[in-house]
Order: C-alpha cells, then structure tokens, then sequence
C-alpha cells in the first residue's frame, strides 16, 4: 500500500480545510494510506516512510509560515538523497496571491530532487486587514473541492504507478 503524507500548518482554519479535504479525496480512492501531521509534529522518518507528499502552509508575510520552515528545517538533511523523485504538490492559503510561498516549496522540492505533479493550489482569502488575517477562515466549496480532486488525482497517482 502507498503512502501519501500531507504535511500542514493553520493559523486561522483555512489551511486545514484545505489539507483535510485533500486527504479526504485521497481516502476515497483506496488502497492509499493518507498520514495528515500537523507540521510541528511531522519528522523525517515520516518523510522517508511516505511514497508522496503534500505540503500545506498558510502565506505568512509572503512566505511559508514559520513552522512549515521549521518542519522543512528538520527534516531536510535527514531525507536528503532518501527521497529523490518522489512526487509532491502543494496547498497554499493565501491573503494576496501566494506566489512567494509556492516558489519556497518548489526550491525545498527541488532540493529534495522531489517531483512536482501539480500546480501549486492556490487559494486566496483576500485578508489584508489584521482583523480580516487573524480571523477564523472558511474555504469555499468549490475550493475544497479542487483540493479534493487534487487528493483523489495525487492517490490515483501513486496507485497506478503513474508518479
């Protein structure tokens, strides 16, 4: 059986939404074992142990928060060249456009020698506020369902052989 890991953190709700629903997609293909850590949890041996991952992290002053960059920090060197070309996408709460945190994710990836199967999904609140960012989020339907559709793509995936 593989093994998809989706690592998260949240703030706010919104980037939990997100990876819940994902992994919630990828369940409802089978023969997948969904792991859902949150990222102060999450250690290398979980990485090494999964067959794809996930990345979620909400957009914190235009970067990945800072206990995904923790997570990332910990990790990093005990799965180097433990990993290579394993398959990855990535979910990003966003309160502008989210850009920056993606590229974060796609620079760890690549040193990781990870694959990227899918465009970073990007989900934008639009909070600019500091009321409108520290408030609880809600992601729509339509949005959870694309990162359940992404789950169920990412698991199919992995069954298959595909990634």
């Amino acid at each position: 059986m593989k093994t998809l890991l989706v690592v998260y953190h949240s703030m706010t709700g919104g980037t939990e939404q997100m990876a819940r629903a994902l992994a919630a997609g990828a369940a409802s293909e089978g023969d997948v074992r969904t792991r859902l850590l949150h990222a102060s949890e999450a250690r290398a041996e979980d990485v090494v142990d999964a067959d794809g991952y996930v990345f979620a992290t909400p957009e914190n002053l235009a970067a990945v928060s800072g206990l995904m960059k923790d997570f990332f920090d910990r990790c990093y060197y005990p799965a180097l060249d433990r990993i290579n070309g394993r398959p990855y996408a990535a979910l990003i709460c966003a309160g502008s456009d989210g850009q920056n945190a993606a590229r974060q994710i796609e620079r760890i990836a690549t040193g990781w020698r990870l694959r990227r199967v899918a465009d970073s999904l990007i989900v934008c609140t639009h909070a600019q506020t500091a009321e409108e960012i520290l408030a609880l989020k809600t992601i729509s339907g339509v949005d959870l369902e694309r990162c359940k559709e992404l789950g169920a793509a990412l698991a199919t995936g992995l069954v298959l052989g595909v990634f």
